[in-house]
């Protein structure tokens, strides 16, 4: 079966979303390509049946949010799930320093998780030992940042927009007429920042508002958060969790974006041997045999590995 495009509810976990997908699609094996926050909405990619052995090759994608950042309210989970646990007034916030701050974040960065994540520990959830009232000292991550745009700064989340259309180049501005995007109930009426990002895989964006907001000075949360793109996966095109039964989804060769090998027989029998056939280009590539897949490789400019391999 293919790969489906979701469109993920608020309030949902990504667990909650593959349960529904495994009704609908009437299959156990369901996966995704990269966890979402119960209070974000937006792309989550699905692998149903054999496709599942594509979700490795895809969760270290890059992605696209949109971020709503409000100053003035800390939370132990760094979004609206709440409760506030620390406040400060909020002098008048001037774009072009946050303009300021935001670009210092870009680029490769240590960062370090939220308490309320699905991190292991020694075997054990952060999230489970936070709600359980322990403090999990989590190790900063490498985290890489390639674009935070700045679209306006408002009074309170509630000003801010959330009807939004992509341009040519995909990235999401607000707009008159487009997908209009449902925020989670906002803790207050606190000045908010709506940040454009596009970031490496493992990045938090409740850990960026924190630390944006640390910065400043200021506490600050997550008070909302869409993700628009996923890998090569646009939002335009997701469906939603109701007519994912009837969705045609993407056939696994689409899925991938690798270089391909169009393979002889020989070749493509080898590769499932898995032998190590001669080859003079560097790469990573997805191997093909009269346009089925027969295996995703890595080649040293000498010879091919088999990464997986398909029978």
């Amino acid at each position: 079966m293919p790969v489906y495009v979701t469109d993920k509810p608020l309030n949902l976990t990504s667990h909650d979303v593959v349960a529904r997908a495994r009704r609908a699609l009437h299959t156990k094996r369901v996966g995704h390509t990269g966890t979402l926050d119960p209070l974000a909405t937006g792309v989550l990619v699905l692998c149903v049946n054999d496709s599942t052995k594509l979700v490795q090759f895809m969760e270290a994608d890059s992605k696209d949010y949109l971020a709503y950042i409000s100053f003035g309210a800390g939370t132990p989970t760094l979004d609206a799930e709440g409760p506030i646990d620390e406040r400060a007034e909020v002098p008048a916030l001037d774009a072009v320093q946050l303009e300021g701050v935001l670009n210092g974040f870009l680029g490769a960065q240590s960062q370090i998780p939220p308490q309320y994540s699905a991190i292991q520990v020694n075997g054990q959830r952060a999230y489970a030992a936070a709600r359980a009232g322990a403090h999990i000292e989590l190790p900063a991550r490498p985290v890489v940042l390639h674009e935070l745009r700045l679209l306006g700064l408002y009074d309170r989340v509630h000003d801010a927009p959330t009807t939004f259309t992509p341009d040519a180049e995909g990235r999401w501005q607000p707009a008159e007429s487009g997908l209009t995007f449902t925020l989670p109930p906002a803790l207050g009426e606190f000045p908010t920042a709506l940040v454009w990002a596009r970031v490496g895989s493992g990045t938090y964006l409740r850990s960026l508002a924190r630390d944006v907001g640390a910065a400043l000075g200021l506490p600050a949360h997550l008070a909302g958060l869409v993700r628009t793109r996923a890998g090569q996966f646009g939002l335009e095109k997701a469906v939603s969790l109701d007519a994912l039964e009837g969705a045609a989804g993407m056939p696994d060769l689409d899925a991938l974006q690798l270089p391909r090998i169009e393979a002889s027989r020989e070749l493509a029998q080898q590769l499932r041997q898995g032998k190590r056939p001669a080859w003079n280009e560097a790469g990573r590539f997805v191997v093909t045999l009269a346009g089925e897949l027969v295996a995703v490789v890595d080649s040293d400019g000498k010879q091919l590995k088999v990464v997986r391999a398909w029978a």
